[in-house]
């Protein structure tokens, strides 16, 4: 009798949960099925690397294949909004940069944005920018270079991969900073900028490790500046901002995880799951310190308060430059 009382009552329940158009909660099994991963810039780049070093740890945890999918173009906003786009069911991640941050105040007037669009999931760490000119340059330290640039200015000039980019914002803070004029060349790519660099067409670039210390190695080119709070093992020779005098130039690169907004918590908790495992990982950590990166993970709530805090810091940059694009 007890037993189908209780038959009843789960009947009942499950009756009126459903009268009500409460949704069933997200399977335990997730993934069921495989999930792309967009990478919103070209194969061979520090996003494109990080991206496939996790689809193959999400791929062990889980047996599910990880697609990498290269959407490149326009700074990341072509594969951004792709994942915007898509359906909010976990599916669908996104590996993003600064971009994810600062294209909210550089393009103001798309049809998508970062804070609305999509859901923070986890954060991967940052790597120090690297101030570099070339190895026959003129510049043979970061105070030569400034001194050049407050004597005459714009008559320094610094090489981008594109308006808007993190090399970008970084030396536009660089110029907020020093109090200096110099001349911005932007180039549809890093590599022709890093070609025109290392002839001495540009003055000088920031770059991230896995760009700048083989090229540094190889002497092509130099470094004057290391944007980190410590000395970095790959360059134990480059002096940091703050040895220079410039403790508020903070402009790192950093990495982080997101899907489309709308998609369930407990998905996107998962998911934060299967990324912190897979940065506790010594092998995964193995390649992350070859880049330079810190290391970071944490929990959803974490990286939501430190990506809103650095859509803050620069949309204030932004601002202050003038450097929304229509």
């Amino acid at each position: 009798m007890k037993t189908n009382f209780n038959r009843m009552l789960g009947v009942v329940v499950i009756g009126a949960v459903a009268s009500l158009g409460i949704a069933a909660p997200a399977s335990a099994a997730f993934p069921e099925k495989p999930i792309t991963l967009v990478v919103p810039f070209p194969p061979g780049g520090a996003v494109d690397t990080l991206g496939r070093i996790f689809a193959e740890s999400i791929n062990s945890q889980t047996g599910q294949p990880v697609v990498v999918e290269n959407r490149a173009g326009a700074n990341g906003n072509i594969g951004t909004e792709a994942v915007v786009r898509a359906a909010p069911d976990g599916y669908t991640l996104l590996i993003g940069a600064n971009g994810l941050t600062t294209n909210p105040s550089v393009y103001p007037k798309r049809s998508f944005n970062e804070v609305n669009d999509l859901d923070p999931v986890a954060y991967v760490g940052y790597a120090p920018l690297i101030l570099v000119v070339a190895h026959d340059s003129p510049f043979k330290t970061f105070d030569d270079m400034i001194k050049a640039a407050k004597a005459k200015p714009n008559a320094v000039s610094f090489a981008t991969s594109g308006s808007g980019s993190a090399p970008h914002l970084a030396s536009e803070l660089l110029k907020l900073k020093t109090g200096t004029e110099m001349l911005h060349v932007p180039y549809k790519g890093g590599a022709p900028a890093k070609l025109d660099l290392a002839t001495g067409r540009v003055s000088f670039m920031f770059l991230n490790p896995l760009e700048a210390v083989p090229q540094v190695d190889a002497k092509k080119l130099r470094a004057l500046m290391v944007d980190s709070p410590e000395r970095i093992p790959q360059l134990p020779d480059v002096p940091t901002a703050s040895e220079l005098g410039y403790s508020d130039l903070e402009a790192h690169v950093w990495w982080g995880f997101a899907v489309p907004k709308g998609t369930p918590a407990e998905t996107i908790e998962t998911l934060n799951r299967y990324i912190n495992k897979a940065l506790q990982d010594k092998k995964v950590q193995e390649k992350l310190e070859q880049m330079a990166i810190t290391i970071g993970g944490g929990s959803v709530a974490d990286f939501n308060k430190y990506f809103h805090e650095q859509v803050q810091k620069w949309a204030d940059v932004v601002k202050k430059v003038g450097l929304a694009i229509d």
